[in-house]
C-alpha cells in the first residue's frame, strides 16, 4: 500500500506543472495542489508534528485544508458546482465538482493515518487525469461526460465492499479508538487537542472547550451523569436488558470532550465500551441531512447543501443491489459485535448562526426514478441494520447544550440548560399523567391556532379495549429524551384531517418559514412554505428535506410538550429559532411526519409508570410489516412543534362531542396542570 501511495502521489505532484489536458489543466492542478498539501500534513503527523506545533501553526494547518470551501472563497472553488459548471461546462463541470468533493474526503484519513483510504482517492483522481490526458492527446478532444460518469460509477461500485465494511466496523467495534484516545489522553487545559481530529476548528469550538474546561468538576459530573443515566433509564423503562450489551455509540461536537470523558467512565460502570466514529465525509457515508457521529465546525453549510445528492450522478438499480449486498456482508462479518451494540448516546449542540440554503440549478439532483430508488435503498438498508442491531433490544438517549456562538449570554444560557436538563422528573410525570387520563377518554384531539397561525387539525386517537389496563399516550419524562417532558401517541390515520401551520421552525438543520402541511386521513396531501419567492422552489425544498423524496408521509406521532420552563428561557434570550427539536418539541404540541415512535418495536409491550399498557403504537403503514415490509416504514421521523403562543385551543373531544380544554391561549387550563404555568409568571 505504501508503494501504491507513493507512486500515485509522485505522479500527482508532477501534474501540477503540466499542461497536458489543455483547458482542464487549472482544475487538475488545483486539486493536485490540495492533494499535495494533504500528503505534506500526513508526513508531518507521522513525524510527530501534532504534538510539537504551537497553536498558531495548528490553526494555519487547519486553514490550509479548509480554505477552499470557506464562504469567502467558495464562489471560485471547483467544489462549488455552479463555478465548476461555469469554468468547465455544464455536464463535465458537475462531475468534476463531485470528483473534487470526494478527493476532499482525504482530510479525515490523513489525520487517522489511514493509508489505504488515502491511496484509493489518489488513484481515483489519477485515473480521471489519465482519462483526459489520453483522450485529448490521442483523439484531440476531451472525453464525453459519460466516460467520467462511468469512472465515478465504478469507483463507488468497486469500493462499496471496502467502504461499507469500514463504516459498519466503525459503528460496532470498540477496538477502533482514534477519537476515544483523543478524549481520554488529554486534560483539556490546552485547546490544541481540538486539532488532532482533522475536523474544521473555529473560535466557536475553542471558546466552547475553554468554557467547559473552566467549569467545576461537580458540574461536569452532573452533565455526564444526566446524559448516561438517561441512557440507562431508557433500557430500564422499556424492559430491555442492558447487561447483554457491550458497546455504546457516543456522538458529540468538538469542544465537549471533558464531559464525554466523564460519560465514558460512567458508561464503563454499566459494562459499556465506547464506539466513537466521525460523521460521514465521503460519498459512501455522507447523509443528505443531518450529521451522525462526531464533527467539528461546518466549514461551509452551503457546500454541504450543494453536495447532498452527489450520488445522483450515477445512482441506478444495480448500485442499489450492490450496496445492499455489501451492507449485508459487512453486518454478517461483524454480527457478534452488532448484536452486543446498545445504541447511540447523542450530545447535540445549538446556538450557531442559522443557515439559509441557496438552491442551485448546477447541483446534482435525483431524478424522479432515482428518488424511488433512494427510498427503496433506504428502506431495505434500514431493515438490514435492524436485523443485526435489533430495535427491540437497543435504546438511545439525546441531550443538548449551547455552544459559544450563541452569543454574549452563552454562560447564562448554558447554566439554564443544565438546570433545564435536570428538572423534577416526578413532578412532570404526575402532571403528565393528569393530561393522559383526560386524553384517554377522548375520541380525537382538536388543535386550533391563534393570531396568524392557521392550524386547524383533528387528530384521531386509538380506542381502548380495557380502560382500566390500557392507555393511548406514553408518559415521557427525561430518560432517552432529555429534558422533560411530553405525552405522545401514534394517531389513527383515518379521521386525522386538517391543516398544520407554524410560522417558523428549525428542522434537520434548515429553517422553514410559514410551513403548512395539509393532512387528509393522516397523510400529507399538500405542502408549502415561504422560504423562497417561487412556489416551485418551496415545494422542492420540502420534498427534499422533509419528505425525503417520498410522495407523501403519514403523521407518525402527536404529542403535547409540557416544558414551559424551556419555552420561557427561549423567549428570555430570543433563541427559540436556534433550539434543537429535542428541546423545541417539549415547548408545545408537536406532530411528527414519517414513522411512529415505535417503528420496528411494535411487538414490544410498553407500560406507563401507572402500570397501564400503551396500545397506540402503530398505524396502517406499520401494520404492513409482515405482508409488505417495504411499504411499512419510511425511515424518517421529523417533529414539527407549534409554540405555545401560537395555540388558541387544544382540546380533548369526547365521544359525545364535548371538548375538554387542555391548552387555551397558550396556557395550560386543565385542572392539575397549574404548575406548568408558573414559569410564565
Amino acid at each position: 500500500m505504501q508503494e501504491r501511495f507513493e507512486l500515485a502521489l509522485s505522479r500527482i505532484a508532477q501534474m501540477k506543472e503540466e499542461n497536458a489536458v489543455k483547458e482542464y489543466q487549472p482544475f487538475f492542478s488545483a486539486v493536485a495542489e490540495f492533494i499535495c498539501e494533504c500528503a505534506k500534513q500526513y508526513q508531518w503527523i507521522e513525524n510527530g508534528g501534532l504534538a510539537q506545533a504551537d497553536l498558531e501553526a495548528l490553526k494555519a494547518k487547519n486553514e490550509a485544508l479548509y480554505s477552499d470551501i470557506l464562504k469567502e472563497n467558495y464562489e471560485t472553488s471547483y467544489a462549488n458546482p455552479s463555478y465548476a459548471v461555469q469554468a468547465l461546462g455544464e455536464e463535465l463541470g458537475v462531475l468534476f465538482s463531485v470528483l473534487y468533493t470526494e478527493v476532499r474526503s482525504l482530510i479525515p484519513f490523513v489525520y487517522e493515518r489511514n493509508l489505504e483510504e488515502m491511496t484509493i482517492r489518489l488513484e481515483l483522481f489519477l485515473e480521471a487525469y489519465n482519462l483526459f490526458d489520453c483522450k485529448i492527446n490521442e483523439d484531440g478532444m476531451a472525453p464525453a461526460a459519460e466516460e467520467l460518469r462511468e469512472l465515478l460509477y465504478w469507483y463507488v461500485s468497486d469500493y462499496s465492499d471496502i467502504e461499507t465494511e469500514r463504516r459498519v466496523k466503525e459503528q460496532v467495534d470498540s477496538s477502533l479508538t482514534f477519537a476515544t484516545d483523543i478524549i481520554m489522553q488529554n486534560d483539556y487545559s490546552d485547546v490544541k487537542y481540538l486539532y488532532a481530529y482533522g475536523e474544521r476548528v473555529t473560535d466557536n469550538e475553542i471558546k466552547t472547550a475553554e468554557y467547559i474546561h473552566s467549569l467545576p468538576e461537580a458540574t461536569i459530573e452532573k452533565m455526564a451523569f444526566t446524559f448516561t443515566e438517561g441512557y440507562r433509564k431508557g433500557f430500564e423503562a422499556a424492559g430491555k436488558d442492558l447487561s447483554k450489551k457491550d458497546t455504546v455509540n457516543i456522538r458529540y461536537r468538538l469542544g465537549f470532550e471533558r464531559v464525554i470523558k466523564k460519560a465514558i467512565e460512567y458508561f464503563a460502570g454499566m459494562g459499556l465500551k465506547p464506539v466513537i466514529y466521525r460523521t460521514g465525509a465521503d460519498i459512501f457515508t455522507r447523509k443528505a441531512a443531518g450529521k451522525i457521529g462526531y464533527y467539528g465546525a461546518v466549514a461551509n453549510p452551503q457546500y454541504d447543501y450543494d453536495h447532498r445528492e452527489d450520488m445522483a450522478c450515477f445512482f441506478d438499480g444495480h448500485m442499489v443491489t450492490r450496496r445492499l449486498e455489501c451492507l449485508t456482508a459487512a453486518y454478517e462479518e461483524y454480527k457478534e459485535a452488532a448484536a452486543k451494540h446498545a445504541g447511540p448516546a447523542c450530545m447535540e449542540v445549538f446556538g450557531e448562526e442559522i443557515f439559509e440554503p441557496v438552491p442551485k440549478e448546477a447541483n446534482p439532483h435525483y431524478s424522479a426514478e432515482q428518488q424511488k430508488l433512494v427510498v427503496d435503498y433506504t428502506s431495505q438498508a434500514g431493515m438490514i441494520t435492524n436485523t443485526y442491531i435489533k430495535r427491540e433490544e437497543r435504546s438511545f438517549t439525546i441531550i443538548a447544550f449551547p455552544v459559544a456562538e450563541i452569543g454574549e449570554n452563552f454562560p447564562a444560557i448554558f447554566e439554564e440548560v443544565i438546570a433545564l436538563n435536570t428538572l423534577d422528573y416526578t413532578l412532570y410525570q404526575n402532571i403528565q399523567q393528569t393530561i393522559i387520563d383526560t386524553l384517554d377518554t377522548a375520541e380525537y384531539v382538536h388543535i386550533k391556532g391563534c393570531g396568524n397561525n392557521r392550524t386547524n387539525l383533528n387528530v384521531q386517537l386509538a380506542k381502548l379495549a380495557d380502560a382500566g389496563k390500557q392507555t393511548k399516550f406514553e408518559n415521557c419524562v427525561a430518560d432517552v429524551n432529555i429534558p422533560v417532558g411530553e405525552v405522545f401517541t401514534s394517531p389513527v390515520l383515518k379521521g386525522t384531517t386538517g391543516v398544520l401551520h407554524v410560522s417558523k421552525v428549525f428542522l434537520n438543520d434548515y429553517e422553514y418559514r410559514n410551513l403548512e402541511l395539509k393532512f387528509e386521513n393522516g397523510v400529507i396531501a399538500d405542502y408549502i412554505c415561504d422560504n423562497f419567492a417561487e412556489e416551485e422552489k418551496n415545494k422542492k425544498f420540502i420534498e427534499e428535506n422533509l419528505l425525503f423524496h417520498h410522495p407523501t408521509l403519514p403523521i407518525g406521532e402527536f404529542a403535547i410538550g409540557t416544558n414551559t420552563t424551556a419555552y420561557v428561557m427561549a423567549q428570555k434570550y430570543d433563541i427559540g429559532a436556534k433550539l434543537p427539536i429535542l428541546i423545541a418539541e417539549k415547548m408545545g404540541p408537536h406532530f411528527a411526519v414519517g414513522d411512529t415512535c415505535y417503528s420496528h418495536e411494535e411487538e414490544v409491550r410498553v407500560y406507563n409508570p401507572d402500570g397501564k399498557e400503551i396500545i397506540a403504537k402503530e398505524n396502517d403503514y406499520s401494520l404492513l410489516r409482515k405482508t409488505e415490509p417495504k411499504k411499512a416504514y419510511f425511515n424518517c421521523h421529523t417533529d414539527i412543534t407549534i409554540p405555545y403562543d401560537e395555540i388558541g385551543l387544544l382540546e380533548a373531544v369526547l365521544p359525545d362531542g364535548n371538548g375538554v380544554a387542555i391548552i387555551r391561549d397558550g396556557r395550560f387550563v386543565l385542572k392539575g396542570c397549574e404548575e406548568l404555568n408558573k414559569p410564565f409568571l
